[in-house]
């Protein structure tokens, strides 16, 4: 395939664009969102070597439209409509989704995207973490004999021997994935496909990789979009669902894509057996009725939702009154401005060097 203009080879077949030409990307002028930090921006300048323009509507705070001469580079969490143009180099996104800047109208062809990771994937570690211990420890259970002035001793249990299903096996799941794996928490990862070798850091086991095992996502586990994970020659037959059966936590790290909008539907959680579910990918790849009746029925034992299909939810959502359920402000992965310049930095260190970062985004798959 014949790069577009303005655009060195090196692109990966299926995976979009390669790196723009460093010679457009010396003169490309440098847009920023008004929301990032005079500090960020400053930081912004410094990297790139020139001027940082705020960009409102589609003018600069100079007056000078988008429609002057020049490559485009731009850093936010939004892309405005102005900017979906052929000169468009490239987009840096402060955050780590990128499904709704992809959403939000055709991505510009041959147009660079890249994402903010960061620290993201040890501070939802953490998150995980924290929710599995405070549920082995009985927290939320003496949290609620605090309120009633209650004195009972309650059983609690070890983390260690116990088993976690990841599902994501990137950076985030493999973080998450080796935090618990440090407390003797048996780690199975699921992926678009089973690996074969030794699993990757982080897991036991992977039906897709970073985990102690990795196995692949079963199409006939639950709506059929789960398909677009599927699994490809060599994966276990019947492995997700024996590790859903066996999981004490089922922990969704998954992007939001067409494959996987509702892929936690009736057919996955009908195959736990009194996990706890934890979500800190997207809300919309849970069917919210599929959650309800598993939460209702006694299939699953808690959930923990960060992340919601609407948020913030409103005060008279129906999620508000999910049995056993603990809701937090997709506040478990946080991005801090050392982040975004950190990623930014790497991002640029590649580009410069006609290389195609490690954090670019295949925009066809949506991750």
């Amino acid at each position: 395939m014949t790069p577009g203009p303005g655009v060195v080879s090196g692109a990966v077949p299926g995976e979009g664009p390669g790196a723009p030409a460093p010679e457009l990307l010396a003169r490309a002028r440098l847009l920023v969102a008004p929301g990032l930090s005079a500090s960020l921006v400053r930081e912004l300048e410094r990297i790139t070597g020139r001027g940082a323009e705020p960009l409102v509507d589609g003018v600069t705070a100079g007056g000078r439209l988008l429609t002057a001469d020049g490559p485009l580079l731009s850093v936010g969490a939004v892309l405005p409509d102005a900017l979906r143009t052929d000169r468009l180099l490239w987009f840096h996104s402060v955050n780590a989704g990128t499904d709704p800047l992809l959403a939000a109208g055709p991505w510009p062809a041959g147009a660079l995207l890249t994402r903010t990771v960061g620290r993201m994937g040890e501070r939802i570690a953490q998150y995980v973490l924290g929710w599995v211990l405070a549920e082995c420890q009985a927290v939320p259970e003496y949290v609620a004999q605090h309120s009633r002035a209650e004195w009972r001793r309650l059983p609690t249990e070890l983390v260690a021997g116990q088993t976690a299903l990841v599902y994501g096996t990137g950076r985030i799941g493999g973080a998450v994935a080796g935090l618990l794996r440090s407390c003797g928490v048996r780690t199975v990862g699921v992926g678009r496909a089973a690996r074969t070798g030794a699993a990757p850091a982080g897991f036991d086991r992977v039906i897709g990789a970073g985990f102690d095992r990795v196995v692949g996502a079963e199409a006939g586990l639950g709506v059929e979009a789960g398909a677009g994970l599927g699994v490809e020659a060599g994966a276990e037959a019947g492995a997700e669902a024996e590790e859903l059966a066996g999981a004490r936590w089922v922990v969704a790290a998954l992007p939001l894509t067409g494959a996987t909008e509702g892929f936690f539907g009736a057919g996955r959680f009908a195959a736990m057996r009194g996990a706890t579910f934890v979500n800190v990918g997207r809300g919309a790849t849970v069917d919210p009725v599929a959650l309800e009746g598993a939460l209702r029925g006694g299939g699953l034992r808690r959930a923990v939702l960060d992340v919601l299909p609407e948020e913030p939810a409103a005060p008279g959502d129906p999620v508000w009154r999910l049995p056993r359920t603990v809701i937090t402000s997709h506040s478990a992965g946080i991005t801090a401005d050392e982040d975004v310049a950190q990623d930014f930095a790497a991002c640029w260190k590649a580009v410069a060097a006609g290389r195609r970062p490690e954090l670019t985004v295949d925009t066809g798959r949506g991750y």
